[in-house]
């Protein structure tokens, strides 16, 4: 058995960008387990360093070599290896040339087709030193590296510079040439505290050696912890709690090899301004976290991490206190500014801005969504008053200064400003719940207004792209199209609103006045928008052909597709499921087969099984019809269960496409009877057993 040892790879460059450290870091240690793998070489555990000036790899127990293998080939039969005379022929010969081997040593190879020549050949396994820099090499270029640069005369490129590459198996260098660099066992520490290289004399050292040496935290995930304890250690000396967004954690991460907390305060004036508008001044402009108490309000503090351990850490305090003050001095001037102007004054302004150059501007957005909310708002009962207020007033934060400085706070600044312009709590609500939800799993709108307003807001820019032509494909998603589908979804069916989202599809593309295929776009819209409910149904642990089963009559609203789904689910795992979805499997074909020989009604039938099975559809109809008023889907499919007995005896006892044109007419018609109940809730012969 071969033996094993470490394998540790490292790269130093410029300062990677922070926001794509992460993601980089875990595409390498990807890349380099499958290279490995391909080549059949065994690992143990694979670890991924990363910290803003290197990407690094280490793999325990990396085999030293490929194993030996036996390759068998298989050759021409041996029926046409050899003439009647018993002599090789050109196939059998040409066949023992290409192994390498002659007719003599060649084996035969018996199968239950016949008899093959076959040879097997042994191969050495080769080396893995002598494999790895291609599999190295080969991880780099696959990186997701968005934009490549090149640095002085080279023609190498990287997402940055590069300074140092460490390639070592065991205590051994491998030497190769990584983007124009020779490989060696020599690192860099921190650049300020360890600037001299270091020398790594054994791969299963490397972190250690680089935080006692070099001054550097190399695993990322351990950097996140200590900044994070860190964080809420120097909060709690202020009577506080950190503020820890992983979002900002991650990049603070990346943007230090060896983190030290500094606090700092402002002034407390600053707390007027709303929470929102603070945490993301200080979030995105400074990289902050912010303090809170324990009753979750900010204080006037905030935790900053240097990347050097100062002698003078006051002076880095101070630092940043100098730089944090005209940034909350902006925020406070915006905040005054905007509320000189009430929102519905900002009307006009949108008039100025461009939604999209097919579609008008943001006005003719506006108008467009209060129209659809409207409709929507009237369709479910709700009062439409606060809904069209809130439609006229959604985009009017975008023109305001603080909206304009912060794009993030859209529709929360609305939020504040409408409250503080005396707009009713449910208008302001739905004027920031407009574009909820804000991610995957995020919460949807809570307020009816809130999700009337979104709803409409998304169906109308889904409408609108498609209409102007610009439809998502591949990963190409400008217009954040598969998102604004997905939360319309979501916000129908987490909130069980009863709203027909095909006619709100219709009425959205009549609004539209420039030239395009409306019935084409229709189609398409709909497609788009149930391949996202599809998404969104699997994530919830419904199947395929559940999926499927419901889809075939295609349910406008999609709470009601959820609830048919559901119903279609639990109806599976009755015992009379398979027999009846192959039932209506087998009716399906005959009906599709027959289409122009069934009658419009029953006529008379003789066999005692269709008679019976006649009288039980029957009752069965007089009894799920209430169910489905009632939108008890679950109950009606349990009651149309009962129906199997007599479905498996009419299939058993009856010839459907008898010779009696007749009776064959009326027995087709008691299928397509049988098979419109079952499609009234979903088609279960798209079920698989």
């Amino acid at each position: 058995m071969s033996d094993t040892q470490y394998l540790l790879f490292e790269l130093g460059c410029e300062e990677l960008p922070p926001a794509s450290l992460r993601k980089l870091s875990d595409a390498l240690l990807e890349n380099i387990q499958q290279g490995l793998t391909q080549a059949d070489l065994n690992f143990g555990e694979c670890i991924a360093y990363a910290t803003p000036r290197r990407l690094a790899v280490l793999i325990k127990g990396l085999v030293s070599a490929q194993a030996d293998k036996s390759i068998e080939k298989r050759g021409p039969a041996v029926q046409a290896a050899f003439d009647a005379e018993g002599q090789p022929s050109k196939a059998c010969q040409g066949f023992a040339k290409s192994c390498g081997t002659t007719v003599e040593q060649l084996s035969t190879l018996k199968t239950d087709k016949g008899e093959w020549l076959s040879f097997t050949q042994q191969v050495k396994g080769q080396a893995s030193v002598a494999l790895i820099p291609d599999i190295i090499a080969k991880s780099i270029t696959q990186l997701p590296i968005a934009k490549r640069m090149r640095w002085g005369t080279s023609n190498t490129e990287f997402v940055r510079p590069v300074h140092w590459a460490v390639l070592m198996y065991g205590n051994n260098i491998i030497k190769t040439e990584i983007l124009g660099l020779n490989t060696g066992n020599t690192t860099h520490g921190h650049r300020f505290h360890a600037p001299a290289a270091i020398t790594i004399d054994a791969p299963e050292s490397y972190a250690s050696i680089l935080l006692n040496q070099g001054k550097v935290i190399a695993d990322f995930s351990q950097r996140m912890q200590i900044i994070r304890d860190a964080a809420n250690s120097a909060a709690s000396a202020v009577g506080g709690i950190a503020h820890i967004e992983e979002d900002l954690l991650e990049e603070i991460a990346a943007l230090n090899e060896f983190p030290v907390p500094i606090t700092g305060s402002f002034d407390t004036r600053y707390l007027a301004l709303p929470d929102e508008v603070l945490i993301t001044t200080m979030q995105i402009n400074q990289k902050y976290f912010p303090v809170k108490n324990t009753q979750g309000e900010l204080l006037a503090h905030f935790i900053t991490f240097s990347n050097i351990e100062s002698k003078n850490p006051i002076s880095i305090q101070q630092g940043n206190e100098r730089v944090v003050m005209p940034r909350l001095a902006d925020a406070e001037f915006f905040w005054n500014q905007d509320r000189k102007l009430r929102l519905e004054e900002r009307m006009d302004q949108l008039t100025n801005i461009v939604f999209q150059k097919k579609l008008g501007s943001l006005a003719d957005k506006s108008l467009r969504v209060e129209k659809l909310a409207e409709f929507i708002a009237n369709s479910i009962g709700i009062d439409p008053d606060q809904v069209i207020r809130a439609a006229k007033l959604a985009k009017t934060d975008l023109v305001t200064n603080m909206v304009e400085e912060f794009g993030s706070l859209q529709g929360l600044m609305g939020r504040y400003y409408a409250l503080a312009d005396g707009e009713s709590a449910e208008v302001a609500q739905a004027i920031e719940e407009q574009y909820y939800p804000k991610g995957s799993g995020s919460t949807t709108a809570t307020s009816s207004t809130g999700q009337v307003l979104s709803i409409a807001e998304k169906i109308d820019t889904l409408s609108g792209i498609f209409s102007a032509g610009l439809i998502p494909s591949g990963d190409k998603d400008p217009y954040a199209l598969r998102r604004a589908a997905l939360g319309a979804l979501r916000t129908i069916i987490e909130n069980k609103l009863e709203i027909n989202l095909i006619a709100c599809l219709d009425f959205a593309l009549q609004q539209f006045t420039h030239e395009f295929d409306v019935q084409k776009t229709r189609k398409l819209l709909i497609t788009f928008t149930y391949e996202r409910l599809k998404s969104y149904s699997l994530e919830h642990s419904y199947t395929a052909d559940e999926y499927a089963a419901v889809l075939a009559i295609l349910p406008p609203e999609p709470y009601d597709f959820q609830r048919r789904l559901q119903a279609v689910q639990k109806f599976r795992a009755l015992p009379e499921a398979e027999s009846l979805a192959a039932a209506n499997k087998r009716i399906a074909n005959i009906l599709k087969k027959s289409a122009d020989q069934a009658s419009a009604t029953i006529g008379q039938l003789v066999e005692p099984a269709e008679i019976s099975l006649l009288a039980s559809a029957e009752q069965a109809e007089k009894d799920v019809t209430p169910l489905l008023a009632a939108a008890d889907y679950q109950a009606a499919l349990n009651r149309l269960a009962d129906l199997r007995t007599d479905v498996d005896r009419f299939f058993d006892d009856v010839m459907v496409m008898c010779d009696d044109l007749e009776l064959r007419a009326s027995r087709l018609a008691l299928l397509t009877k049988l098979s419109t109940l079952f499609l009234q809730i979903a088609d279960i012969s798209k079920l698989q057993s």
